[in-house]
């Protein structure tokens, strides 16, 4: 089966979707694998390594699959030979027009972000992949902004006291966050609405942080779920005791399908000490924080309030390994015999197939 691999177009996407390890793989399976020039460069992998990898350089869009990291362009939704199979984090969920586009064009869609938390899945699931790399970046993006130490330091000069970091939310980029900011020296505690994650935090060194009335956020596949008003109310109470007397405050909360949770306030943050630093992952969902704004640093009362989007980006030859990984067992998944297979039957087809046959699957 011919395989393509385009150039990602979006705004600060340095990703690419397949590396050369990857091709090499899909190769010796008996795939042709074609890229776009360049397709590679920004990640850390040249041409070279595609064209030693078994690859040729050309129209990636000629593919009889087409792999790719962002959703495509309604420009780039042209180039798709009509029948094609298409993966990708479509954003399936809010993308309506997208999905309306490929479905006339009938290309045969998979968005990854739906992907199902099965164990069968796992090889493939890219959201845990890249949440990874951004929970590790937030916490860099925190120290880089604190005024203070993040380990703590005895000089000739006295001793200075580590930072104190909390994590709201322990899913991958939230555990992520805490090891990275333990391994960092800094006293660390997380806030969950699971209780199940209590010893997974623990075991990284951190402080998990229990409301005496447990609250029942476990939803569906580990995902935490959306909380009652008055829940929600009694969380915020929480929360807005427990960031006053952080120095960083890493947020990570987010409920598939919906808006982000807002569990910082802005009377929380004007609680905050001055110097304090929040990271808010999840901006590009609307933010954890009621003063986030997505792709900026806002500063309120001394406090900075960091909205990064697509951190993944920043560090795109790793972020690139592990998404070209998690789309190579994709591959072996639906490309099967050198047939795209679509088993509707089949769990993670059925999730995460959005278009087929000239319809709409998902909406």
């Amino acid at each position: 089966m011919k395989i393509g691999i385009p150039k990602e177009t979006a705004p600060g996407e340095r990703r690419v979707a397949l590396t050369p390890d990857m091709v090499a793989r899909l190769v010796k399976a008996g795939h042709e694998v074609v890229v776009e020039v360049g397709a590679g460069s920004e990640a850390g992998f040249p041409d070279t390594g595609y064209t030693t990898a078994g690859a040729s350089l050309g129209d990636a869009w000629s593919g009889a699959i087409v792999c790719k990291v962002q959703k495509p362009v309604p420009a780039e939704v042209g180039k798709l030979r009509e029948g094609v199979g298409l993966i990708g984090v479509l954003q399936a969920a809010t993308e309506t027009d997208l999905l309306r586009l490929l479905a006339q064009r009938r290309v045969t869609a998979f968005s990854l972000e739906l992907l199902p938390r099965i164990t069968r899945a796992q090889p493939m699931d890219v959201l845990s992949s890249q949440a990874t790399v951004a929970g590790y970046k937030a916490v860099l993006l925190a120290a880089g902004t604190t005024p203070k130490f993040f380990p703590m330091l005895v000089t000739a000069a006295g001793t200075l006291p580590p930072a104190r970091v909390l994590v709201l939310g322990a899913g991958v980029a939230g555990l992520q966050a805490i090891a990275t900011a333990r391994r960092l020296g800094a006293v660390v505690s997380a806030f969950d609405v699971r209780a199940a994650v209590k010893e997974q935090v623990e075991s990284l060194g951190a402080k998990f942080l229990a409301m005496e009335e447990r609250l029942e956020g476990e939803g569906g596949g580990g995902y935490a779920k959306e909380l009652s008003a008055d829940q929600h109310q009694r969380e915020l109470e929480f929360l807005a005791r427990s960031v006053k007397d952080a120095d960083v405050v890493i947020s990570t909360a987010a409920i598939p399908g919906k808006r982000a949770p807002i569990l910082v306030t802005r009377a929380a943050v004007e609680g905050m000490r001055p110097g304090s630093v929040i990271v808010d992952l999840a901006a590009e969902s609307g933010g954890n924080c009621e003063l986030t704004q997505a792709g900026t640093q806002v500063m309120h009362d001394g406090v900075a309030i960091l909205g990064p989007v697509n951190l993944p980006a920043t560090l795109p030859q790793h972020a690139s390994q592990m998404y070209a990984r998690n789309v190579a067992s994709f591959l072996g998944h639906i490309a099967k015999d050198g047939v795209l297979q679509v088993d509707l039957t089949d769990e993670i087809t059925r999730a995460t197939c959005v278009t087929h046959d000239g319809k709409v699957l998902r909406s």
